[in-house]
């Protein structure tokens, strides 16, 4: 299970230092025409601003990143110029300490496609691409470099190794969101198609203002895409996923880790490794030649990679699991997740998706275990004494968040916008039922200026003064509310618990039991606050700051819209409107349609009463972990009316302070 971030959640680990609110973001660039390659010219100083050139690379499809402007000099250096994974070039920008010619060639490209004539297009053709570049400026890329150059040979030989694994990762989840079927049908002489395929894994545009325009595609005709994990002809019924959770074969047909094909007239179930095995094998190879290279210090490392590898082969994720569970606390520089886990990707929510994250260990994880680690029985009785029948307290022993410091998100970790900042896992199996995973928390992500001033200037749009009085720009509140949201996938009703012989999945179906238990977890990262003040772990203004924090994490969500293009559920956006739902009816979070916002400009404002928060947070919590205990689905689908279908939150508000700056949309890149 994941928490999901976008724009307005805080981020994790940043030092507590005021900082200037930058200028409101620049207006949006001229649409461009496709024109002849231009002449290098030499950079000049002021041509382009960072954020522009930027932009305009993810317009052109370019892997380059401006990353900074440290001397001032408003051009850009050698030294300031990041190349990027997961593009299908891998152009040099810098050769010998100075630019090549490639850079002065796209900078030239990029300065003309600001003067370019219109294209000479028929205007269906026209409008596409226009929506096409719309739905491409929603997104801020938002940088993430990690440098390997000093480490020792050996691992810096395994992560070459990691990184090859995760390109093939990518074009294995290419498969699976069926994005690899359509790509022949990109037009060639389209940059920003392209652009918007490779970082929308498919033609379907991902931006809120433009998701749910049916003309805004990467490909003419906007041709709907269908996941491979199903049989196409079986998606032309809108209820396919239902007619599948109702048949007697429907455990072996959804199982998360196989695919369903139509053999002789019937659907069958056929494991991953049996489906996609030319891929598997090349992910098996990079992941055996990473676990080779290592040395002795990374025995636990190493011994993961070959437990992976032989999944990818055999489609055995429970022994890979085994060992990844056992490298927690033996000392890795690393931290390191590849396989099918999430199922939020696929229209019936039941599939594991393949996915990589990498990262570097972070030792801030260790104060919380230390804070919180003596709790987590009481968490766990606190918990089942709220849900009464028919839940009975369990014996936990799960592990607080490892923090890590990303490297690289590939495949399912690697979103549009926004990206994990917590995640436990597995979801299924031994290692998950006898609560032996791991927790990770994210703690470099949405750390850069940009990032923070964007999410204060959007938060005191929507909160009163006396409210975003509370906000703060360090990493405490978001961190705190990561913390208790991962720890609470591992309490109560979670993993594979049943009730009446049915796990949530089977009883809710896979959409609406994925968004229940991400509303479980994050009611958690409110009801938990009382408790870890009782104990003295945090102060009452921090809890404030983290009830605020989370306010403000919702309105992000809710922003998004409630559903996908495709009629799917958004699971954070619905928990997010429930969440804040059952707050104002408990009078917690007000609304007052005539209050100034803390901004000064806007009108209309939430305000916060902290007196009433904790019961509500209670109440919350109750209602909520009772229906999963007794998996409600009829209860679950009345919350849903009431507050994610309802009129009780002003979501138009909400999103259109919101959606005033872009989100961000991250990039990578890694030093070798």
């Amino acid at each position: 299970m994941r928490l999901r971030l976008l724009p307005l959640a805080l981020p994790l680990l940043v030092a507590c230092t005021p900082r200037e609110t930058p200028p409101p973001p620049p207006p949006p660039l001229p649409t461009p025409a496709p024109v002849a390659a231009p002449a290098p010219a030499p950079i000049v100083p002021s041509a382009l601003d960072r954020s522009t050139f930027n932009q305009l690379a993810v317009r052109m499809n370019l892997p380059v990143y401006w990353a900074h402007d440290a001397n001032g000099n408003k051009t850009v250096d050698p030294d300031e110029v990041r190349g990027l994974l997961f593009y299908p070039t891998s152009p040099t920008w810098v050769q010998s300490g100075k630019l090549s010619p490639e850079l002065d060639l796209a900078y030239s490209g990029m300065l003309a496609s600001l003067h370019a004539p219109a294209a000479d297009v028929p205007a269906g053709e026209a409008a596409r691409r226009a929506l096409v570049l719309e739905d491409l400026d929603q997104g801020r890329p938002t940088l993430v470099h990690t440098d390997f150059r000093a480490l020792a040979p050996s691992d810096r030989a395994a992560v070459k190794s990691i990184v090859a694994a995760a390109l093939e990762v990518e074009r294995l989840f290419a498969i699976q969101t069926g994005a690899a079927a359509l790509e022949r049908k990109l037009p060639a002489d389209h940059a920003p198609s392209h652009s918007l395929f490779r970082r929308n894994w498919g033609p379907q545009c991902e931006g809120p203002k433009t998701e749910k325009n049916p003309a805004c595609s990467a490909i003419a005709g906007a041709p709907k895409r269908k996941v491979d994990v199903y049989p196409a002809k079986l998606q032309d019924d809108p209820k396919f996923c239902q007619a599948l959770e109702q048949r007697k074969d429907s455990k072996e047909l959804l199982s998360p880790f196989v695919v369903v094909r139509e053999q002789d007239g019937q659907l069958v179930p056929v494991k991953y490794s049996n489906a996609y095995a030319q891929t598997m094998q090349m992910v098996a190879g990079h992941l055996d030649a990473a676990a080779a290279a290592l040395g002795p210090d990374e025995r636990a490392l190493a011994e993961y990679l070959t437990a992976a590898a032989k999944a990818f082969r055999d489609n055995d994720w429970e022994a890979a699991d085994e060992a990844w569970s056992k490298m927690a606390g033996k000392g890795s520089k690393f931290y390191l997740r590849i396989g099918p886990d999430e199922t939020y990707w696929e229209p019936c929510s039941q599939k594991a998706g393949f996915h990589v994250s990498f990262a570097r260990m972070n030792q801030g994880s260790l104060i919380w275990q230390q804070k919180l680690t003596p709790h987590q029985q009481e968490m766990e009785a606190s918990l089942a004494k709220l849900i009464a029948w028919p839940y009975r307290e369990r014996k936990v022993s799960f592990k607080l968040p490892e923090f890590i410091d990303v490297v690289l998100n590939a495949g399912d970790s690697r979103a549009a916008f926004g990206a994990t900042i917590g995640q436990s896992l597995p979801n299924w199996g031994k290692v998950a039922n006898e609560s032996r995973g791991r927790t990770v928390a994210m703690a470099n992500l949405y750390t850069d200026p940009d990032s923070l001033a964007a999410r204060r200037r959007q938060a005191q749009s929507l909160l009163d003064k006396s409210a975003s009085e509370h906000l703060r720009d360090d990493a405490l509140p978001g961190l705190l509310s990561t913390v208790l949201h991962e720890a609470t996938h591992n309490l109560g009703p979670s993993h594979e618990y049943t009730f009446q012989g049915k796990t949530d999945s089977q009883a809710f179906g896979g959409g609406l039991s994925s968004m229940m238990e991400e509303l479980k977890a994050q009611s958690g990262a409110l009801y938990y606050l009382d408790l870890v003040v009782k104990k003295g772990l945090i102060t009452e203004e921090v809890r404030r700051q983290s009830y605020v924090d989370s306010v403000v994490w919702a309105f992000g969500h809710i922003a998004q819209g409630m559903t996908n293009e495709d009629g799917t559920r958004k699971p954070y956006s619905q928990l997010a409107a429930i969440q804040l739902g059952v707050l104002m009816d408990e009078g917690a979070v007000v609304w007052d349609a005539a209050a100034p916002a803390a901004n000064g400009s806007d009108v209309g404002a939430f305000k916060l009463n902290f007196e009433k928060l904790p019961a509500a947070c209670e109440k919350l919590m109750r209602v909520v972990a009772q229906l999963k205990a007794r998996n409600d689905k009829k209860g679950a689908e009345a919350l849903v009316k009431k507050y994610v279908e309802g009129t009780k939150i002003p979501q138009a508000a909400i999103t259109e302070r919101v959606l005033r700056f872009p989100k961000n949309s991250f990039v990578y890149s890694v030093d070798l």
